[in-house]
C-alpha cells in the first residue's frame, strides 16, 4: 500500500485543517495539529487564532482537547452503521464518496425510546454493524449525533457484479460499482456462470466469508443491463405488488362526473413534453385578457381522484416516492394503466384535471388564483422541438402565439425576482430499437423549455399560497441559502482567480447571477458557474417553510407532476380538502376521500423526509446510468486524445470531462511523472514543485482515453505522452496487486476496457466479440 502523502509544512489553510481533522485516527487537538504541520512559536499562535476564528464560523467544534469537523452531512440523511464504541453504536454517511479528501464524518447513533410498558413486538428490530438507517442529525458540543428514525433494507451495493473464475478455479464477484475497487470471494455461485452479471448476499459476518449468488441477472454488456444494474444497486423498486395490480384497473374505471367538474372541454389546451415522454401529467393555455394582462389556464392530471389515501395504490406510490427515468425505460410510481393511460393527458382523450385558473398581469405578476377539479380535452401533444420550430417559422398557431405572449410576460417578472441562473448541460442517450447506443449528446436548451418551465412554477406558486391562505397543511419545496462554510469555501477559491466575494452583505441569487453576468470568457463562467452550483445547498420537502432561494421565492411547492411525485399528490390532496374539492368514489373496494386522510397530516414530516431521500436515490441511479452509457459509448475510442476541461483538483490527481460530451473521468497524479505535484486547495490546482506546470479547475488540454470500463461507468485518462500501463484497474483482487505504490495489477478484470489501450476481454456467453 502507498504511504499517505506528507502534509506540507508551515501554516496550514482553513481546508487543510479540516482535512487533518477529519483523516486523523486520534483525536485531533491544536498540539496534534500543529505538531503535523511543523508549526513553532508564532506559528502556534497564529495556529490558535484560526482554530477560534473556524469555531466562530460553524466550521469546527469550540472543544480544546479535540476539534470535529462540523456540517456536510444533511439533516435527513441516509446512515450505515460501522462500529461499536464503549456500546454505543457508530454510523458513516451511507453515500459518502471513497474518493474524496480525508475520511467520512462518524456520528453517534441514538434509538428511538419505547415508552414503558410498551409490548415488545412493537419495539424496532435492535441494531447492529452494517444496518442502513434513516436519521437525522444534530450538531453537538459532543460531535454529530444521529436519531434513528427508521431502518432500512439492505443494500445490494458492492454485492452485485460479475462472476470471474481464476486460474485455480476460484470464483470471484468482480464489482460494478465504481466506488468499490476490490473483487470478493464467492463462496457459492449457484447456477450462475462466469461472465454473468449477478447479486449477491453475505455468507457471515467477515467479508473473507465470501458471498453467496442469489439472483443472475444476464449478460451484463446487454441492452438494458445498465438501468437493471442501477435499479438493483439502489434498492429501487420495480415490481408491483400483485394487490397494486389488481386495484389499478379497478381506480381507472372510477367514471368521471360531468356535473361536478368544471368542463374546459373547449379550451385548446397543448402538453409540451419532451418527444419521447412517457406520461403527460401537465398541459397549458393562455389567451390575451384585452387589457394587457392574461387569463391562463395550468391543467394537471387529477391523480388524486384515482390514488385514494390507504389504497394499495397509494401505499405503493408512497413507497416508491417518484417515478426513476432511464434512457432505456422508466420505473413508474404508478401502474402503467394509470400513469401512461388513463392519468395522462393525451390527445383527443376526455381526461381528469386540477385546473390552476392564473391571471398574469401585463408586468408578468399573478394577480389572482383559483383551483378547480375540470374535465379538459387536450387538443395537441406537442414535442418541444415542434412547438419551437412552428414559434420560430414566424406564424404559429394562435394557441402557441398566446402561450409565448404570456410567457414574454412571466419572463420579465422572473427577471425582476431575479432567480439563480445556471445554464448547466444534460446530456441525452439516445438508443435505437435494439436498444444500443444511437447517440449521446448535450440537451439543447429552447425557450420552449423556459416557456413550460414558467407556467409550472407559476402554479406551484399559487399552490402553496393557496393552502397558506387556508392555513390548510402544505409539502413544501425547499431550496435553504448556502452555508457559511460553502460561502467560505467559494470567497477562497474565487480569490484565487482575483475575483472578490464580500461576505458581509445578505446573500441572494442575484449576487451570483452578477458575478457570472461580468466574465466574458465562457470557459472562465462555467468554471465559476460550476462553483456556485457546489456552494448551494440540496433541495428537500417539508411542512415547515424555508422559501426557496434558488427560485427567489419565499413560499414554494410541486404540484404539477403528481403522476411521477407523491409531493404533488399530497398537494393535490390538501386542495381538495381546503376548497371542498371532494368527489367520493362510488362504495368499494377503494377508500372513498381522494383529500388528506389523517394518516397524511401526522406524518408529514416523516413521509417529507422519505420521499427527499426516494427522490436523491432516483437521482444517483439516474445519474449512474448515464455514466455507464457514456462509458459503453466510449469503450470503442480508447486510446484516442480528446478535448477536455479540468473539472475537480483532489491530492490524487485531477478529474476531466470530454468537451461537448461530458463523462468525468480520472487523470491519477502517479501518471503526471516522477515531478512531485503540490496540491493547492484554494486553487483547486496541483502544482509541479520543479517546473512549476499547473493543473487548475477549468483549463482546458488534450488527454488520452487510458481506460472506459461500461459496468462501473468510470473513465481514465492520461496526459496524451504517458504509459497507459500504469493505470490501476479497478476490481483487480487484493493478491492480483503488485507491491508498492502506483503499480497496475497483474492481471485485469474481464470486463474491464483498456489496459495500455486495448480493449479488455468483453465476450460473454451468447455475445460475440
Amino acid at each position: 500500500m502507498p504511504k499517505p502523502p506528507k502534509l506540507p509544512q508551515g501554516m496550514p489553510t482553513r481546508q487543510q485543517v479540516l482535512d487533518f481533522i477529519q483523516s486523523s485516527d486520534i483525536p485531533a487537538g491544536k498540539r496534534e495539529i500543529a505538531k503535523a504541520f511543523g508549526l513553532k512559536g508564532q506559528e502556534k499562535i497564529k495556529l490558535k487564532a484560526l482554530l477560534k476564528d473556524m469555531a466562530e464560523e460553524g466550521l469546527i467544534d469550540g472543544s480544546k482537547s479535540a476539534f470535529h469537523r462540523m456540517g456536510g452531512v444533511p439533516k435527513v440523511t441516509t446512515l450505515r452503521i460501522v462500529d461499536v464504541d464503549e456500546g454505543d453504536l457508530i454510523a458513516e454517511p451511507d453515500n459518502w464518496d471513497p474518493e474524496a479528501p480525508g475520511k467520512p464524518p462518524r456520528l453517534v447513533i441514538r434509538e428511538p425510546k419505547m415508552p414503558r410498558g410498551a409490548k415488545s413486538a412493537k419495539r424496532p428490530p435492535a441494531l447492529r454493524r452494517g444496518d442502513r438507517v434513516l436519521a437525522r442529525t444534530e450538531e453537538t458540543e459532543r460531535g454529530l449525533i444521529a436519531h434513528v428514525m427508521k431502518k432500512l433494507p439492505s443494500r445490494t451495493e458492492g454485492l452485485m457484479g460479475i462472476v470471474e473464475i481464476d486460474k485455480t478455479g476460484k470464483a470471484w464477484l468482480a464489482p460494478v460499482d465504481k466506488r468499490v475497487r476490490q473483487s470478493t470471494p464467492i463462496a457459492d455461485r449457484g447456477e450462475a456462470e462466469e461472465g454473468q452479471l449477478v447479486i449477491a448476499e453475505r455468507v457471515g459476518r467477515s467479508e473473507r466469508a465470501g458471498v453467496k449468488v442469489v439472483e443472475v441477472v444476464g449478460d451484463p454488456l446487454a441492452p438494458r443491463s445498465f438501468s437493471l444494474i442501477a435499479i438493483a444497486k439502489h434498492g429501487i423498486p420495480h415490481i408491483f405488488p400483485e394487490e397494486v395490480l389488481e386495484e389499478a384497473p379497478r381506480a381507472a374505471k372510477l367514471k368521471l362526473s360531468e356535473k361536478a367538474r368544471e368542463d374546459l372541454r373547449h379550451l385548446p389546451i397543448v402538453a409540451i413534453d419532451p418527444a419521447d415522454a412517457r406520461d403527460h401529467d401537465d398541459a397549458i393555455w393562455a389567451e390575451p385578457d384585452g387589457q394587457g394582462g392574461f387569463n391562463a389556464v395550468v391543467a394537471i392530471a387529477d391523480v388524486s381522484f384515482y390514488v385514494r389515501p390507504g389504497s394499495a395504490l397509494d401505499r405503493e406510490a408512497r413507497k416508491r416516492g417518484n417515478s426513476v427515468y432511464f434512457p432505456d425505460r422508466v420505473v413508474p410510481m404508478l401502474p402503467e394503466v394509470l400513469s401512461a393511460d388513463v392519468c395522462s393527458l393525451k390527445e383527443g382523450e376526455d381526461r381528469a384535471a386540477m385546473a390552476c385558473h392564473l391571471h398574469i398581469s401585463a408586468e408578468g405578476k399573478v394577480t389572482s388564483f383559483r383551483f378547480t377539479r375540470a374535465l379538459v380535452r387536450i387538443a395537441h401533444n406537442i414535442a418541444y422541438e415542434d412547438a419551437q420550430k412552428a414559434v420560430d417559422d414566424g406564424n404559429p398557431p394562435a394557441f402557441l402565439a398566446n402561450l409565448w405572449a404570456a410567457w414574454k410576460a412571466l419572463a420579465a417578472a422572473r427577471h425582476a425576482r431575479d432567480p439563480l441562473e445556471l445554464e448547466l448541460p444534460e446530456r441525452r442517450v439516445v438508443l435505437d430499437e435494439q436498444g444500443r447506443i444511437a447517440s449521446i449528446a448535450i440537451r439543447e436548451r429552447l425557450d420552449a423549455h423556459r416557456v413550460v418551465e414558467d407556467f409550472m412554477i407559476a402554479a406551484n406558486v399559487a399552490a402553496a399560497k393557496a393552502l397558506e391562505a387556508k392555513t390548510a397543511p402544505v409539502v413544501y419545496r425547499i431550496h435553504e441559502p448556502p452555508s457559511r462554510e460553502k460561502l467560505i469555501a467559494l470567497r477562497d477559491y474565487l480569490a484565487t482567480m482575483g475575483k472578490k466575494l464580500a461576505l458581509g452583505q445578505v446573500v441572494t441569487p442575484g449576487l451570483f447571477n452578477r458575478m457570472l453576468k461580468d466574465i466574458s470568457d465562457e470557459a472562465e463562467k462555467a468554471l465559476v458557474m460550476e462553483a456556485v452550483l457546489r456552494s448551494q445547498t440540496q433541495a428537500y420537502y417539508g411542512p415547515a417553510n424555508a422559501g426557496h432561494f434558488g427560485l427567489s421565492l419565499g413560499s414554494y411547492a410541486h404540484f404539477t407532476s403528481p403522476i411521477r411525485r407523491y409531493s404533488d399528490l399530497l398537494v393535490h390532496r390538501a386542495l381538495v380538502d381546503a376548497y371542498k374539492l371532494e368527489q367520493p368514489a362510488p362504495p368499494g373496494s377503494i377508500p372513498a376521500t381522494s383529500g388528506l386522510s389523517d394518516r397524511d397530516r401526522a406524518s408529514l414530516q416523516q413521509v417529507s423526509d422519505a420521499i427527499s431521500q426516494t427522490e436523491r436515490r432516483a437521482m444517483e441511479a439516474e445519474r449512474d446510468t448515464i455514466d455507464r452509457y457514456v462509458a459503453a459509448w466510449l469503450s470503442a475510442r480508447v486510446g484516442e486524445v480528446f478535448d477536455t476541461r479540468i473539472t475537480g483538483v483532489q491530492a490524487f490527481g485531477f478529474f476531466a470531462t470530454i468537451v461537448g460530451l461530458g463523462g468525468d473521468g480520472l487523470v491519477p497524479i502517479s501518471t503526471l511523472g516522477g515531478e512531485y505535484f503540490r496540491h493547492d486547495e484554494a486553487a483547486q490546482a496541483l502544482v509541479g514543485s520543479h517546473s512549476g506546470t499547473t493543473y487548475a479547475s477549468g483549463d482546458r488540454l488534450k488527454l488520452k482515453l487510458a481506460e472506459a470500463n461500461p459496468l462501473t461507468g468510470a473513465l481514465k485518462f492520461v496526459l496524451p505522452d504517458a504509459d497507459m500501463g500504469r493505470i490501476e484497474t479497478r476490481g483487480a483482487r487484493p493478491q492480483e496487486r503488485r507491491k508498492g505504490p502506483g503499480g497496475p495489477p497483474k492481471t485485469a478484470g474481464k470486463f474491464m476496457v483498456g489496459k495500455r489501450g486495448r480493449p479488455g476481454n468483453i465476450r460473454h456467453q451468447g455475445r460475440k466479440k
